[in-house]
C-alpha cells in the first residue's frame, strides 16, 4: 500500500491510497488533491497580509493620534502660560494705578503739612501762649500719624551728606563751622518726602562748599 500524507488546518492526515488504480487516475487524483493544497496556501497567505496591512494602517493610525493629542497638549499649556503672565502684567498694571493715584493723593496734603511747620515755627519764635503750641503740635502729631500710616516720610534732616536722590541744592556756602566738609546739607528751605522708598518731592537744602 502507498500512504498519502496531507497537512490541512495544522492537521497531519495520512490516507490510503488504491494502487489498483490505473496510472492515470492516480495521477489525476493526485494532483487534484496538491492543487487544492496550494490553492488554500495562497487564500492563507492573502488573509495574512491583510491582517499585517491593517495592523500596520493601525500603529500609523495611533502615531497620528499622539502626535495629535502632544500638539493639543503643548497649545494647551502654551495658553495657560500667555493667561498666567497676562494675569500678572494686569495685577502689576492695577497696582501701579492704585500707587500713582495714592501718591497724587498724597502729594496735595504736603503743601499743609509744610503750612502746619511753618506756622508752630513762627508761633515759637512769637512767644505764643503755650495752649495754642500744644494744640498746633496736637494737630502736626495726627497728620504725621496719617502720613506714617501710608508710609510716607519727611525729609528734613541736617548736617548729612547731600543725595541727588533725596535733595535738590538752592545754594552753596560756606559753612561757619570749619570742621565741616564740603557737600553736607546745612540748612532745609523746603521740605522733602518719600513714599515706600520712592522720593515724592526732594528737599531743598542749602549746602556746604
Amino acid at each position: 500500500k502507498l500512504y498519502r500524507m496531507s497537512v490541512k488546518n495544522k492537521d497531519i492526515k495520512m490516507e490510503n491510497l488504491d494502487l489498483t488504480n490505473e496510472p492515470e487516475e492516480l495521477e489525476k487524483g493526485l494532483g487534484s488533491e496538491v492543487s487544492d493544497e496550494v490553492e488554500n496556501n495562497e487564500n492563507n497567505d492573502d488573509g495574512y497580509d491583510l491582517d499585517s496591512q491593517l495592523i500596520e494602517d493601525q500603529q500609523h493610525r495611533i502615531r497620528e493620534l499622539e502626535e495629535e493629542m502632544q500638539s493639543v497638549k503643548e497649545t494647551q499649556l502654551r495658553k495657560a502660560a500667555e493667561m498666567d503672565n497676562m494675569r500678572k502684567r494686569l495685577n502689576r498694571e492695577r497696582e501701579m494705578i492704585f500707587q500713582a493715584a495714592r501718591e497724587s493723593a498724597v502729594m496735595e496734603f504736603l503743601p499743609i503739612s509744610d503750612d502746619l511747620l511753618r506756622t508752630l515755627d513762627a508761633m515759637e519764635q512769637a512767644n505764643a501762649d503755650p495752649s495754642y503750641l500744644d494744640g498746633m503740635k496736637m494737630v502736626i502729631s495726627k497728620f504725621d500719624n496719617i502720613l506714617a500710616k501710608y508710609d510716607v516720610k519727611r525729609i528734613d534732616e541736617t548736617g548729612v551728606p547731600f543725595d541727588v536722590d533725596l535733595h535738590d541744592a538752592m545754594l552753596r556756602q560756606k559753612s561757619e563751622d570749619e570742621s565741616v566738609d564740603s557737600g553736607i546739607v546745612l540748612n532745609v528751605i523746603e521740605n522733602g518726602y518719600q513714599m515706600g522708598g520712592k522720593t515724592l518731592r526732594h528737599a531743598k537744602v542749602i549746602v556746604s562748599e
